[in-house]
This record gives C-alpha cells, structure tokens and sequence, in this order.
C-alpha cells in the first residue's frame, strides 16, 4: 500500500526533473547571449584563444569604435522610427479590425477573416516580390513610409488572430453598459476594448517590435539608399571579404539587441498575461 511519504517523495522528485529540465534549458539560451556579450569585451586576437565567459581584460572601447564604425547613430534612429511607426500602424489598424471582426456583423466577414489568417501560412519572402512590384507602381519604393506600409502588412494576420480571440471572450455586458452612456462604436473601441486588451497588446507590440527591428533583407529590397537603411544593415561594416572584425560585432550585436531586451523586461508582466490567458480583465 502505496503512503503519503511515497507520494509526497514522487512529487518532489518531479518536481526536481522538471526544474533540472528547465534550468537546462535556460542555459543553452543564455549561453549565446553571455557569449556575445563576453566576446565584446576581448580583441581580435584574444576571441577564440580566451574561451572564457569573463576575460581576463575588458575592452569597452570596442563599444565606441563599433559605434563610431559603424555609423550607429543614424542606423539607430531609423530603426526606432520605423519600429515605433509600424508598431502603432499595426495596433490602430489590427485592433480596429479584430475588433470588427469579433463584434461586427457584415457580409463577407468570415471569408475575410480566413483570408487574413491564410496570409499567416504564406513565408515572408515570398510576398517580397508582390511587395516590391507593388511599391514600384506607387513610388513607394526607398522611401520609409513604404517600407512602413510593408512591415505593417506583415504583422497584421497575426496581431489580428491574437486581438480577435481575446474580443471573442469580452463580456458583452460591458459593451451594454458603454452603449447606454451614449458611446459609439468607436468609443466602444476605444474605450471599453483597447483598456481591457492591454496583455494582448503587449504581446503584440514586442514580436512585432522584434520583428521590425531585426529586419534586413526587405530593407534590403525596397532602400536603395544606405542613409535609410536600418539597424542590422550597420552589423554589415564590420564584415569584410577577407577579415570579420569579431569583437566590434559583438559589441554591435549587443547593442542591437539592447533596447529589445528592455522593452520586454519592462513589459513581461503583461506578456505572460497575455500568452497564457488571453482572458477578460475582470
């Protein structure tokens, strides 16, 4: 007969596993990380000589060189002017329509939504030809407000998915209640729905975020010109055809992945809600 102490040393013992699993795990992602961080703090001799995590002597001028070489300044205004217009594009544009689609009846609405989610299906580099051909006719191309209109347009499926399965699940009640006090539809949008969306949001803004901000081939396609190119191009410089600068890389890398870094510490909170939830605030 099977005891309380059998029971409550199984549980402990997976609990144990469960954790070795996941602590595991969590190192293989960090190791990359602390890797590319460690290797910009050593010279080109010493990167793969000193495979120590902490060097022996720290290089932080690799920073300022990485910056200054690779024109950073400018590449990184852009990337935050394109990421932070795209991210609100995607917002204003995909919650308007999820929210169209979970609480609005027209003709059309579901063929629509099936559409939107096939694009899901479809890999980014195959729209890219569509894409250029199209700004090509409309004198978008190399200009940043095409290259907006283009990342918004890879983003929305998904951002739309995940806003209409949250409407789905918002208590009609509190749409009610706004329509009695006089709101519109809009108003409804605006002040019942986006407030009560905030997880979702969150986690909308980060993958698109990343998405934006890691971009380099479709820059590469609609920018002729090197001044609008955006971040990941800057990494480029120090790659040359005989000799990778491998520490002003690094050092590069790490200050790309920064202010991602960031905005997701800052923003966990309402990403996990909105992950693993995906529920009414009550």
């Amino acid at each position: 007969m099977k005891t309380k102490g059998y029971y409550r040393t199984k549980k402990i013992t997976v609990n144990v596993l469960i954790h070795i699993l996941l602590i595991t795990v969590a190192v293989s992602c960090l190791f990359p990380l602390l890797w590319m961080v460690s290797s910009s703090l050593k010279t080109q001799e010493t990167i793969f000589r000193d495979m120590s995590l902490i060097p022996k002597e720290f290089h932080f001028e690799n920073y300022y060189l990485a910056w200054k070489e690779g024109g950073f300044g400018r590449y990184f205004l852009n990337s935050i002017f394109y990421t932070s217009s795209v991210v609100i594009g995607i917002i204003i544009v995909a919650s308007m329509a999820a929210y169209a689609f979970s609480r609005l009846r027209f003709p059309g609405r579901t063929f629509l939504f099936i559409m939107f989610m096939a694009a899901m299906m479809i890999p980014i580099p195959g729209s890219f030809v569509a894409l250029y051909v199209l700004l090509n006719k409309l004198h978008l191309r190399n200009t940043p407000i095409g290259y907006i209109l283009a990342m918004i347009n890879v983003g929305l499926s998904t951002s739309i998915f995940l806003l209409k399965t949250f409407f789905d699940k918002m208590p009609t009640e509190l749409e009610d209640a706004a329509r009695i006090d006089g709101c519109s539809k809009i108003g409804i949008w605006w002040h019942v729905a986006l407030p009560l969306a905030k997880p979702v949001l969150a986690v909308v803004v980060v993958f698109n975020a990343l998405n934006v901000w890691n971009e380099y081939v479709l820059a590469l396609i609609i920018f002729d010109s090197r001044a609008l190119m955006p971040l990941q191009v800057a990494l480029t410089t120090f790659q040359g055809e005989f000799i990778t600068k491998y520490p002003l890389l690094m050092a590069g890398l790490t200050i790309t992945a920064l202010p991602i870094i960031i905005a997701y510490v800052f923003m966990q909170k309402y990403i996990v809600k909105g992950v693993t939830a995906g529920a009414v605030v009550g």
